[in-house]
């Protein structure tokens, strides 16, 4: 009895071990599957007529335009793990002992300005990004198709009009602004911080430009003629095709509302109601003048948890930049 239990058991080991090293090899098989695919979407450079030097130039370029954009970075993570006096005192671009970065994420979350304010801030800008960018990338979607497939008399001026807007700095417009708000009382409002991230003339462009490569015309002109109506035909056809687009306008609405200082500035009198990006700057304030010393490896480490969950956003939604602007459509 007892040899054919542990046969059973023996059985049912090499089973599980078959089971395992099948969906290894499965999980290498789409690997290399997904590997050969991106080689093969890879140009040649002798296509493009560069010559090997030309590229090594290029290539140098792009390794020192990397540097730079990853320098700060790297210097708020290494920073982030020191005391003060380390802060200041060792090379920057190093780690150092004590390492102290989760005492400095402790006191982040307990000492900025009384208990729990640096997550209250967090949560506003949560809260004013989601809804920003979500409104800006429903209103440009709908305006950059219209510019796109519709034609009516001064489409082309309206069109540039907004995009004119982006000749015009923010400060030019701050005092109106915030007289208007005060008028309709929007101060220390939350829709006074969404209304205007709503507006995104980039956005426009975007989608109008990727809507005419995307969505073709004949696409649309069947839906008509199935009986669609134009929202549907919009929902139903051009929708799925913009995808890449409405991903792309999405992640940089957000990142445009997490980012933005002046406008919350402007408008929030408020410690409760402040996004991080202005609280940080007025703790980054008092921790200089020497009023809330100790404080800068602590800023230093909420910088550092600032921008994390924009990386994480940026690696999620990274895979629809390289979707085919044609795919599900005519071609192939």
């Amino acid at each position: 009895m007892s040899v054919r239990i542990a046969r059973a058991g023996d059985t049912t080991l090499e089973q599980r071990s078959g089971r395992l090293a099948a969906r290894r090899r499965r999980r290498l098989e789409r690997r290399r599957a997904r590997r050969e695919a991106d080689l093969a979407a890879v140009v040649p450079m002798r296509l493009y007529g560069l010559r090997r030097g030309t590229v090594t130039l290029l290539t140098g370029c792009a390794v020192l335009f990397a540097l730079f954009i990853l320098a700060p970075l790297v210097w708020i993570v290494v920073n982030a793990t020191k005391t003060q006096a380390n802060v200041y005192g060792t090379f920057g671009f190093w780690f150092a002992r004590p390492f102290v970065l989760f005492h400095n994420l402790g006191l982040l979350m307990k000492s900025l300005s009384g208990s729990g304010v640096y997550l209250q801030w967090m949560g506003n800008t949560v809260l004013y990004a989601v809804l920003g960018g979500a409104g800006a990338t429903v209103l440009c979607s709908l305006a950059g198709y219209g510019f796109a497939r519709f034609r009516f008399r001064g489409s082309k001026a309206m069109f540039y009009l907004i995009l004119s807007a982006l000749l015009v700095p923010i400060t030019a417009v701050a005092l109106p602004l915030y007289l208007v708000y005060a008028k309709v009382g929007l101060i220390n409002s939350i829709w006074g911080m969404v209304l205007p991230s709503m507006v995104s003339p980039v956005g426009v462009y975007l989608m109008r430009t990727f809507t005419e490569v995307s969505v073709p015309r004949e696409l649309i002109d069947a839906a008509r003629m199935d009986g669609a109506s134009e929202l549907g035909a919009f929902l139903r056809i051009a929708v799925p095709l913009m995808v890449p687009g409405v991903v792309t306008v999405l992640l940089l609405s957000i990142v445009a509302v997490w980012n933005n200082y002046f406008l919350p500035l402007i408008i929030f009198t408020h410690n409760s109601s402040y996004p991080l990006t202005v609280g940080l700057a007025l703790l980054a304030q008092g921790a200089s003048s020497g009023t809330k010393g100790g404080l800068v490896p602590v800023l230093i480490a909420g910088g550092l948890v600032t921008i994390i969950p924009v990386i994480v956003l940026f690696v999620f939604l990274q895979r629809y930049f390289r979707g085919d602007l044609l795919r599900g459509s005519t071609t192939g």
